[in-house]
């Protein structure tokens, strides 16, 4: 790079390599650098566990598991008595009678809990454990829901806790949604009587999952109450639908 001097030159002094050296040393000493501070969000400045906690425990019986799994979460109560009080996860653990897996399951209790303790926004976690795929395979639980994994199981009980204590809250359908789904599902079932009578098995699968049989997976609520009506796939449980 070419620098033009426009004035004239009255000194000049050549910096040598060990110069620099030394100027780097004294600012050093003279302006010490401080330590990066990670900025990580407290629940409390001096929260210690309480003697009794309350919490809920949901089961979860797996097809994958030969025994029940019993997940229980409990919650601390942040500013109690107060217009502000709030019920916040502070721990959580899994028990069953299958030790095949407890290396996983204590590890995973244990990172969880202490992310509940850490503060801020804990709900992440439900997306994360959700989207865990089997690689042997998913299943479906009672009502349709289709479930990648049994640690997906556990991040939809954790949501469900979340959404009990206000941490989560759904996107509330209207009136009108609501009368929209019911109209179309009894408009579904009525096309689909007359075309042909239902079988025992159909009629119980219907009962049992709360959706017409031939229903299919829905990609948003993982439900299998996709049907297909007037050319458009439309779901009986949350109202979605592909053509909008």
């Amino acid at each position: 790079m070419t620098i033009k001097i426009a004035k004239k030159i009255k000194g000049y002094e050549v910096v040598k390599p060990e110069d620099k050296a030394a100027a780097a040393a004294q600012s050093a000493v003279e302006q010490p650098k401080e330590a990066p501070m990670a900025e990580v969000i407290q629940m409390h400045e001096s929260l210690e566990r309480p003697e009794a906690l309350i919490g809920s425990t949901f089961k979860i019986k797996s097809p994958l598991f030969e025994h029940a799994l019993y997940v229980t979460i409990n919650d601390i109560v942040l500013n109690a008595g107060t217009p502000y009080e709030q019920r916040r996860p502070f721990e959580i653990f899994i028990n069953s009678k299958n030790m095949d897996h407890f290396q996983w399951i204590v590890a995973l209790t244990r990172i969880l809990s202490a992310v509940f303790r850490k503060g801020g926004d804990v709900t992440f976690i439900v997306e994360e454990l959700k989207a865990v795929f089997d690689p042997r395979g998913g299943y479906f639980k009672a009502g349709g829901v289709y479930m990648p994994s049994i640690v997906a199981e556990i991040g939809a009980v954790i949501e469900q806790h979340m959404k009990n204590i206000g941490l989560i809250h759904d996107p509330e359908m209207t009136d009108a949604q609501r009368a929209l789904i019911a109209e179309k599902r009894a408009a579904y079932e009525n096309a689909a009587q007359k075309k042909t009578e239902l079988s025992p098995t159909d009629a119980d699968t219907n009962d049992s999952a709360g959706f017409p049989p031939g229903a299919t997976l829905c990609a948003k609520c993982n439900t299998k109450a996709l049907v297909l009506m007037d050319g458009c796939q439309t779901c009986l449980n949350c109202g979605y639908s592909k053509c909008g």
